[in-house]
């Protein structure tokens, strides 16, 4: 069923992005009603608008808390075009509003830029989201836009149909609006509820996202939904897959172990570290980590806690790997990197790990703490005969950071700051142990003198070679 656009109520906090559509409902001869800065920004245009205030007898009080609050406004909104309602709203002098064009105070941003809670408050909508709500129930009468992502959209319906909406365009809006009007209640919740009232309910909502190649295999379609852009710059490369994905989640995990180390490399495979190492520059560390397994590491994901320098760049270049994530690049590094177009380069920004995990599970969702714990030399309790020397402490602590990050009855061999063989995914530890041993072997690496680590408890073994 078509609706012909013929009053409209605008109020904003956001107006970039807004003339096209004010001057296009001008042109149809739309009537507007408005308030405050909106009414300011629209008449800078020579548009001619009601003012809300003149609608409803009430001027904006409150410091601004309420102007839209009103029978007189929300009559106009939530009126079906028949009869009954038609007739009460000539007896209030109620005007049916067709469109409204509402977005709401930035709360989010308001919560990441300051910690004044009476700042925060303020910037909890309640007319703009109760406007935005009556429209969006309405959707068989009323077009809503509840944001500035709407925009375009409406500006076809002006434009390609003169001002006349399908239903399944205001549907599809009324959709849009309660989306983004749930996130915004999501993230009020998650402000102001204490743990005890999160642990009662799962509550996560994410509004950006972007399409991946595929999903875990080629026939799967898949979404990811965050801000990738919030935690890396993409220099060059294909799409993300699924895939790069999780290994690329698994190796910032890793490298987050290293943050404030000595320049430290590692390689990653289907979410486990190959090789790993920390030498006194990227370059030495990069040749100590691919010479765990420089079989493995081949279509690797690699990352580096340091700036990737020219001479690094030329070495790591002579192999194929999948992404390259590190803090910054060199000029020439970033050149001769971005010539190979395929191969992802990421450039990854500050970054702190959440403090809490999720992961769908049968019906449901498992949430916990994240993992944000790892043992250093303080919290080691010596139970043998013989104390570890302070190089073999080290190493000790550089083997538990390993281990952490590999998946299940994990066993480590580590010396002189460098992942020398490891196993996991066994069903066994006794068979990672023996795997990380052939795995040293393997590539010629001397165990003499190396450390062991594991993920849990394991037996002592004796295992020839």
């Amino acid at each position: 069923m078509k609706k012909q656009i013929k009053s409209a109520l605008i109020s904003v906090y956001y107006k970039d992005g807004l003339e096209d559509i004010i001057r296009q409902l001008d042109v149809l001869g739309v009537t507007i009603y408005t308030t405050g800065g909106t009414q300011t920004f629209i008449e800078s245009f020579g548009v001619t608008v009601q003012r809300v205030e003149d609608l409803t007898g009430y001027p904006s009080i409150l410091g601004g808390r309420v102007k839209t609050l009103h029978p007189k406004v929300f009559g106009g909104i939530l009126a079906m075009r028949e009869d009954d309602h038609i007739s009460q709203l000539k007896t209030y002098d109620i005007p049916e509003i067709d469109l409204v064009i509402v977005d709401l105070y930035p709360f989010e941003e308001t919560v990441q830029s300051t910690s004044d809670e009476a700042s925060i408050i303020e910037k909890i909508d309640i007319g703009g989201i109760s406007l935005i709500r009556a429209a969006a129930k309405n959707f068989k009468e009323v077009v809503v836009i509840p944001s500035k992502d709407q925009y375009l959209y409406l500006l076809n319906i002006l434009k390609d149909q003169n001002g006349f909406s399908e239903l399944n365009q205001r549907r599809y809006l009324s959709a849009e609006a309660f989306k983004i009007s749930s996130h915004y209640d999501t993230a009020i919740y998650d402000y102001l509820a204490d743990d005890s009232q999160k642990a009662a309910s799962f509550k996560h909502s994410i509004l950006q996202q972007e399409s991946i190649r595929y999903g875990e295999n080629p026939h799967q379609k898949a979404m990811f939904f965050g801000d990738f852009g919030k935690m890396f710059d993409k220099l060059s490369g294909k799409e993300l897959s699924y895939n790069n994905l999780v290994d690329i989640d698994a190796a910032v995990a890793l490298m987050s172990e290293f943050k404030n180390d000595k320049p430290t490399f590692a390689i990653l495979k289907h979410t486990n570290a190959c090789g790993v190492a920390t030498r006194n520059t990227i370059l030495d560390a990069w040749n100590a980590a691919l010479e765990a397994d420089p079989v493995s590491a081949f279509g690797g994901i690699l990352i580096s806690n340091q700036i990737i320098d020219l001479a690094a760049a030329t070495a790591i270049d002579k192999i194929f790997y999948e992404v390259l994530i590190a803090p910054d690049f060199t000029e020439d590094a970033k050149m001769l990197l971005t010539a190979k177009s395929k191969r992802i380069l990421l450039q990854q920004k500050s970054y702190e790990l959440q403090p809490t995990t999720f992961k769908t599970l049968l019906n449901g969702v498992i949430l916990q703490d994240g993992d944000l714990s790892t043992e250093d030399m303080s919290s080691m309790e010596v139970k043998t005969r013989t104390t570890p020397s302070p190089s073999e402490f080290q190493d000790l602590v550089f083997a538990l950071k390993c281990a952490k990050h590999l998946k299940s009855n994990t066993i480590v061999l580590a010396k002189n700051s460098q992942l020398l063989g490891m196993g996991c995914g066994q069903t066994s530890r006794v068979d990672s142990c023996k795997q990380a041993i052939v795995k040293a072997y393997q590539y010629g690496l001397d165990l003499d003198g190396a450390v062991m680590a594991s993920d849990a408890f394991f037996l002592f073994l004796i295992v020839s070679n």
